[in-house]
């Protein structure tokens, strides 16, 4: 007897067949493609990430509803995007997929719908998003509509922004107007050799400027986590991104009202570590890496660094202490002596706002002999690129502790969460020396007249500056005045800065009535 299309045995079969089309995609002549080129497909992307058997698909049975230019002939369900949601670690999260088995992965208007669905999901559960991109940008034949499908998702990435964490995974193209997605969530992830970001490509450039480049120099991703800022982490493989993104997770929380994950407690909270005591030389010209610090006073391996090849002048990324997530910022002064430059501005601002946004506590390591001079930085807006620090620090509510380890000179004492800027408690080690510039400076403009024809100049030159050098170039007169809380040894930094935080765990700012700020760019 035949079975009747409603028979239960009849749905299984449809369903199973619809289903085994969602994974085939574009057909496997293009997943082989994607093969040879070393690459993993989207589906698999997604099941390599995510918690084994976790993932759960939605919006599968979609399909394009256009046909000009042979899109009725391109009718694949799914669409080119794979979306839905599961668990990385456990822990509940959403997630979008680029499949460049369907039309090279472009970025039509159901992939919009699709992508803006789980963006919607993500924000009311208050769960992280996370998008591999690996696509040719909007879809030329649906014209205005896929143009639309961006804007969706750019509004959904800007209203997501504070409230959960975003994540973009580069594992492929990703030109034009697909750029600007990535650029508006929290962090980027490249992977080397086959992923690229640019708004033009070589050939378009060529044609417009005459310039010569191929994709990878021009945006590949050690170009944009060292040259440009744009990217995050750049790593070596796909699997090494979902190790990356897997680990980034670890310290966040699921979303703006949470509190980040804490960890047990693997590291004695009271642990003094005498190393600290001899890290900085005692030759305030010679530089050290404040790595060393930082790895010293948190708990052991907590230390997970960002955008560590861009700026190195300046030093951002997650920590824990005593098992609590917290976000580090310091210059870094065996990287241009730690001088505050335009890229370093950006990249400690950016951080910061986005610690504040997420309620994670700031422990600053400030030493820096100033913003960098020159005519490069001045016409490049150093004024208001160095604005950005004293603006995110003073409008940051979460607690704020600083450490000063050596030199807290000008303008640069002055927004890396000084006192003055309203950090909750400031710290300053025996090496610090605070004042308006260094001491072989003051001299030359305090003293110069009297300096002028001496015989003995530079004898005297020796003995005003150690005289300024002892009077203000150090910790105890700014403590006297109560600019700094305490004048600390290196190795008790662990156990006072843990003991602050527990102080200031239920910390509440009332700040005044405003829609927002107006935040210098």
């Amino acid at each position: 007897m035949e079975k009747s299309a409603k028979d239960p045995e009849a749905f299984n079969q449809k369903i199973g067949e619809l289903r085994d089309q969602m994974k085939l995609g574009g057909g496997q002549k293009r997943i082989d493609a994607q093969h040879e080129k070393g690459k993993m497909t989207a589906r698999e992307r997604v099941v390599e990430l995510l918690d084994e058997g976790t993932f759960q698909e939605i919006d599968g049975f979609m399909k394009n509803r256009h046909s000009d230019f042979g899109m009725d002939k391109e009718k694949v369900l799914g669409d080119g995007m794979v979306a839905g949601f599961g668990k990385i670690d456990g822990r509940r999260v959403c997630i979008y997929a680029q499949d460049f088995t369907v039309m090279g992965g472009s970025f039509g208007e159901i992939a919009g719908q699709k992508v803006a669905h789980v963006m919607d999901l993500a924000i009311e559960a208050g769960v992280p998003v996370i998008g591999l991109n690996d696509g040719g940008g909007a879809r030329i034949q649906e014209s205005v509509f896929s143009l639309a499908a961006f804007g969706e998702l750019f509004y959904r990435n800007t209203q997501a922004s504070g409230v959960i964490p975003q994540i973009s995974v580069i594992l492929g193209p990703c030109a034009g107007g697909a750029v600007y997605s990535p650029a508006l969530t929290d962090f980027i992830v490249m992977a080397k050799g086959i992923s690229n970001m640019f708004i033009t490509g070589p050939e378009v450039i060529k044609t417009v400027t005459g310039e010569e480049v191929d994709a990878e120099t021009l945006g590949g991703a050690e170009v944009h986590s060292a040259v440009s800022g744009v990217a995050h982490f750049s790593v070596n493989s796909e699997a090494e991104a979902f190790t990356t993104v897997k680990k980034l997770l670890s310290y966040l929380p699921s979303n703006n009202t949470e509190a980040a994950p804490i960890t047990e407690m693997t590291d004695d909270p009271w642990r003094m570590d005498s190393e600290l005591d001899t890290l900085v030389p005692t030759d305030p010209s010679a530089s050290y890496n404040m790595i060393n610090v930082i790895n010293h006073v948190f708990d052991y391996d907590s230390f997970f660094e960002i955008q560590a090849a861009f700026a190195q002048n300046a030093i951002i990324g997650f920590a824990r202490l005593a098992g609590l997530p917290l976000g580090v910022v310091a210059q870094q002064p065996a990287y241009m002596a730690g001088a505050i430059d335009i890229n370093a501005a950006d990249k400690m601002a950016r951080f910061i706002r986005f610690c504040d946004a997420f309620n994670f506590p700031i422990v600053t390591f400030s030493d820096s002999p100033g913003f960098l001079p020159g005519v490069s930085q001045e016409h490049g807006g150093i004024i208001r690129h160095g604005a950005k620090i004293v603006y995110a620090y003073s409008e940051a509510s979460v607690p704020k502790l600083t450490v000063i380890t050596r030199k807290g000179y000008g303008g640069a004492y002055i927004v890396m969460a000084s006192k003055h800027i309203h950090s909750d408690m400031v710290f300053a080690w025996p090496s610090a020396e605070i004042a308006v510039m260094g001491a072989e400076g003051a001299v030359s403009i305090l003293y110069r007249k009297e300096l002028q024809g001496k015989e003995n100049a530079a004898e005297e030159r020796t003995r005003l500056v150690d005289e300024f050098r002892e009077k203000f170039a150090n910790p105890y007169f700014a403590a006297a005045n109560g600019f700094v809380d305490d004048v600390i040894l290196p190795h008790e930094t662990r156990v006072r800065l843990i003991t602050g935080l527990e102080l200031l765990h239920d910390k509440k700012v009332h700040a005044p009535a405003k829609k927002h700020g107006c935040m210098p760019l």
